[in-house]
């Protein structure tokens, strides 16, 4: 069962702006990852559904969660279907994300009221999205349906739609202030911000300190574009 309630995960994933995505196959480096995100303020983290036996993975991954860090938001993405979902829940995820839009997987999400994030790359799938509840989208993979020039073009005829861009968002100042300064509501960044290098060497301080300093930048973004706005 979901630790979170959905509200208060879309209100996180907006408050923050920022979801790292990463998947390990070894689950103490899992927590150890997701300990470091959550140390450095980023504290909803999806882990990916991408290898052999990774739902083992994210199982013991909330047991630790339970014990070790019971403030971060645990969802699970890469997920494309109905049956998967439901696996997902039952292993106790805060939320589901998926590459495509998956009715089956809205469906199995609603029902449990945990929130739902497909992943979507045309105005057609945005809106079929909402239509089956989604809060927020994601627009994936970002960098290559149009990058933050889609987002604001998205966002001209369908102002009430919160967008994620994943895939493709570089944790920079410039790479983030492109995303929010078109109205992204948030990024997920997957190896650009835990990258293979920090994680080989068991640098987990410096992926505190780097998520950190991405948290801290989307803040002064965003608060130099309200002022903008206010002007």
């Amino acid at each position: 069962m979901a630790r979170f309630r959905r509200l208060e995960v879309y209100r996180r994933m907006l408050d923050i702006g920022l979801v790292p995505v990463f998947y390990h196959d070894d689950v103490e480096t899992a927590k150890r990852i997701a300990r470091a995100c959550a140390a450095g303020g980023a504290t909803v983290i999806e882990f990916t559904n991408r290898g052999d036996g990774a739902h083992l993975v994210f199982e013991e991954l909330v047991r630790a969660r339970a014990k070790e860090f019971p403030d971060v938001v645990l969802g699970i993405g890469s997920v494309i279907d109905g049956p998967t979902c439901a696996l997902y829940l039952a292993a106790g995820a805060d939320f589901i994300v998926g590459p495509t839009l998956s009715p089956a997987a809205a469906e199995t999400a609603n029902r449990r009221k945990v929130a739902y994030i497909p992943g979507c790359g045309s105005v057609t799938e945005v809106s079929a999205a909402e239509a089956l509840g989604a809060e927020i989208v994601k627009i994936f993979p970002g960098g290559q349906v149009g990058g933050p020039a889609f987002v604001e073009a998205v966002l001209g005829p369908c102002p009430w739609t919160a967008i994620m861009p994943t895939g493709g968002v570089e944790p920079t100042e410039a790479g983030l202030s492109a995303w929010f300064n078109a109205g992204a509501a948030c990024v997920g960044i997957g190896s650009r911000l835990i990258r293979k290098e920090l994680v080989a060497a068991g640098d987990f301080e410096a992926l505190a300190r780097e998520t950190a300093k991405v948290v801290q930048l989307i803040k002064t973004i965003r608060a130099g574009a309200q002022h903008g706005r206010a002007r």
